[in-house]
């Protein structure tokens, strides 16, 4: 692998009032809230914020994407569902991912999904769409595996990809059957598995009278139950199952989703009878206020109502965008507000070396979930609101940005309180906190950032969590806790310093045993004065052999290890998919850097791929710091070419462009279907462009295609060609 060549030389703002700078580091701030609540939900069936909270954060990421697309960071939450399973049980690959659902959170959401949907089809005025609508259970996501009509394993949703393996627990369920008369010979169930409200008041009551603790909700007891180690512990526990949707089939269910789920409950399953079907908007939000207001009566929990697209065959059209299904959407029930007071007003400094200012409040609770800090953005934000230490300030749970203050309470202030004054200068390394330009806008960018760079601690140390973070390199038992002891006591200070440790450690360079060290930093010795040897020895050694593991990195992985600005998971996809391997995207990056125009408009040719992601791009290794950096990585790791496409179509592995009007399907459709089908999709015709799909009105692009002597298909060429 060549080296990098020397060269020389938000946020209660809206969503749509964001500068590009803006969006790109609340989407940072997104992505790390996230996923430490995925890590809180998923796998320690302990939530640390409300469904609620969770949703909105999902929500302002998601709405920040869709508005900057090519600032999609490469962690993106977006791109990610649920969390990877724990070791504590057997891994389960799914055979269909088990994705999330979008979410909409008022009556002009809903008639948005609807609107994409039809769009998306391509359909006419009077063209009619049916949809389902269901409640969202509030529970623990389940797929159920059964060959030959046996269940032959059940496994937990995971990180979407693999699960949990917990079929012996989810046999003590009554309502999932053990086998199935009539059934596919390949059929995978998907549900949730909850706790009714009567169950979990005895569970609780029990519980107390054995002199335990009570459990804090149905989902968390409902989701510990079936993850636990012991089946008997499950049996004791009374769980249920509602089946909705299937993964895997050897034949279809129906043609439309309710027949389908219709089928489910005639072999046996437990469907919700709320389920209904409507062929308008109207009709949908109608049926949400109905089980809105049925919610308190239903016996179990809820927390939206979910909308599909009836028609499978329209299902298998849209298809999915990053995580989600195009096809259906989550409309959640309305946020709480609380009041409480502002105690104080904490600067962060991010991976960007974004200042965030963060309102540490006097703790609330607010739809049984203790609130303690909300984020607030920026300097703008602070001072529109006027917010004050020491204000009485309203927060909401739900919305834009959770926690959220969305007021304050101007009667309640004190005499004599300040305004708060957002420092210049950063509160980790002194270094002078600006408002830096937006090359792509001209403009001064609404927040401020630490000039300290690679010399700032708090950078350092964030770009360390996002190298060894799940979508990046996900090093098993190395994660935040452990980057900042090792980052605060010199251990380690760049990736490369993360592949050195066995080495350091055998030389006695370090040591990674030292917690067994007594009070005067000796090591332990037992009764008869020998010395103790390391308990977390085993540990430690497991480190290790994680980290060798790790040494063989996919491309896409590297990409979005390395904390380029503007580079997300998915253009870590992009950069990957396109130039193949690390040295031919390094000597790109390095010749667009030297303004050679071809390599920078070659690099403006990925589709998703803008001027301000390429900009990210050029910009990383235009850093010496960053290239000596990613040198001494390359000396300790292995990276993989990219995956060739997995798929047999004879388009896979070609560049496409799409142009003029497409009349059987929409372009956003026809670029789907060739990702799919393992093509990359290119927004501009050059050399390297395999076939040009051209419909009536083609341009510029067609005539260059021509000149080029790129083959040009007309949209029927090319449905027979993906069709082989």
């Amino acid at each position: 692998m060549a080296k990098a060549p020397k060269a020389a030389k938000s946020s209660a703002i809206p969503v749509g009032k964001l500068t590009p700078d803006e969006a790109e580091a609340e989407l940072a701030r997104l992505a790390a809230d996230i996923g430490r609540a995925d890590e809180a939900y998923y796998n320690n069936d302990k939530p640390e914020i409300t469904d609620a909270e969770y949703d909105a954060l999902r929500r302002r990421n998601l709405l920040i994407e869709k508005r900057f697309p090519k600032l999609k960071r490469k962690d993106s939450p977006s791109d990610r569902v649920g969390a990877p399973p724990s070791a504590k049980f057997e891994k389960a690959k799914h055979a269909a991912p088990m994705l999330s659902l979008d979410n909409a959170f008022n009556d002009d959401d809903v008639a948005e999904f609807v609107k994409r949907v039809r769009k998306f089809l391509g359909l006419k005025e009077d063209d009619a769409v049916a949809f389902t609508a269901e409640p969202k259970i509030d529970g623990l996501s389940l797929n159920l595996r059964y060959e030959k009509g046996e269940l032959k394993i059940a496994a937990t949703r995971g990180d979407g990809e693999t699960g949990e393996n917990v079929t012996s627990n989810a046999l003590t369920i009554a309502d999932i059957p053990k086998s199935l008369k009539g059934a596919p010979e390949i059929l995978e169930v998907r549900g949730e598995v909850f706790m009714s409200h009567e169950d979990f008041e005895a569970l609780n009551k029990r519980l107390v009278a054995e002199g335990e603790d009570a459990a804090p909700n149905p989902r968390n007891v409902a989701a510990g139950s079936l993850r636990q180690l012991d089946a008997a512990v499950t049996a004791s526990r009374p769980l249920n199952f509602f089946a909705y949707a299937w993964g895997e089939l050897s034949e279809p269910l129906a043609d439309t989703q309710m027949e389908a789920v219709q089928k489910l409950r005639k072999l046996g399953f437990k469907t919700n009878a709320l389920m209904k079907r409507f062929d308008n908007v109207e009709k949908l939000l109608g049926h949400y206020r109905e089980i809105e207001a049925r919610r308190a009566s239903l016996g179990y929990d809820i927390d939206g109502v979910v909308y599909k697209v009836d028609r499978l065959d329209y299902q298998d059209r849209l298809g999915f965008v990053s995580r989600h299904p195009r096809w259906a959407t989550a409309h959640k029930f309305p946020a709480e507000k609380a009041t409480t007071v502002l105690e104080k007003i904490d600067i962060q400094v991010g991976r960007t070396g974004k200042l965030t200012p963060v309102a540490r409040l006097k703790p609330v609770t607010v739809g049984g979930v203790v609130v303690t800090n909300a984020t607030l953005h920026n300097e703008d934000y602070i001072v529109e609101k006027d917010i004050r230490v020491g204000d009485t300030v309203i927060i909401q749970r739900a919305g834009d940005v959770i926690p959220q203050v969305v007021e304050v309470v101007q009667e309640k202030r004190r005499k004599g309180v300040r305004r708060f004054k957002f420092p210049t200068e950063c509160p980790v390394c002194g270094s002078h906190a600006v408002n830096e330009e937006n090359p792509a806008t001209g403009k001064a960018d609404v927040d401020k950032r630490c000039t300290g760079g690679l010399i700032c601690a708090a950078q350092a140390k964030e770009r360390l969590k996002h190298f060894v973070s799940r979508q990046a390199f996900d090093i098993e038992g190395l994660g935040t806790k452990q980057i900042e002891s090792f980052f605060d006591e010199g251990i380690v200070k760049e990736p490369a310093g993360i592949f050195t440790l066995r080495q350091r450690q055998d030389a006695g360079a370090i040591d990674l045993y030292r917690y067994d060290l007594d009070d005067k930093g000796a090591r332990k010795r037992d009764k008869a004065g020998k010395e103790k040897p390391p308990t977390n020895l085993k540990s430690v050694q497991n480190l290790f052999d994680a980290i060798d593991e790790r040494r063989r990195i996919s491309l896409p992985r590297l990409i979005n290890a390395l904390g380029i600005r503007h580079v997300g998971e998915t253009n870590a996809r992009l950069f990957a998919l396109h130039y193949g391997d690390f040295k031919s995207l390094y000597e790109a990056a390095t010749k667009a850097r030297e303004e050679d125009a071809p390599a920078y408009e070659d690099m403006l040719t990925i589709d998703g791929v803008g001027a301000l992601v390429a900009r990210g791009l050029i910009d990383f290794f235009d850093e010496p710091h960053n290239r000596d950096a990613v040198d001494r990585l390359l000396d300790e790791i292995d990276p993989q070419q990219a995956e060739a496409a997995a798929s047999s179509s004879p388009v896979a592995g070609k560049t496409v462009v799409f142009t003029g009007t497409l009349e059987t399907m929409t372009r956003d459709e026809a670029k789907a279907q060739a990702q799919t089908l393992g093509a990359k999709v290119s927004g501009s015709v050059s050399a390297k462009t395999d076939y040009v799909v051209a419909g009536p009105g083609a341009g510029s692009k067609l005539k260059k295609a021509e000149a080029l002597g790129v083959a040009v298909l007309t949209e029927a060429d090319w449905a027979a060609l993906v069709a082989r």
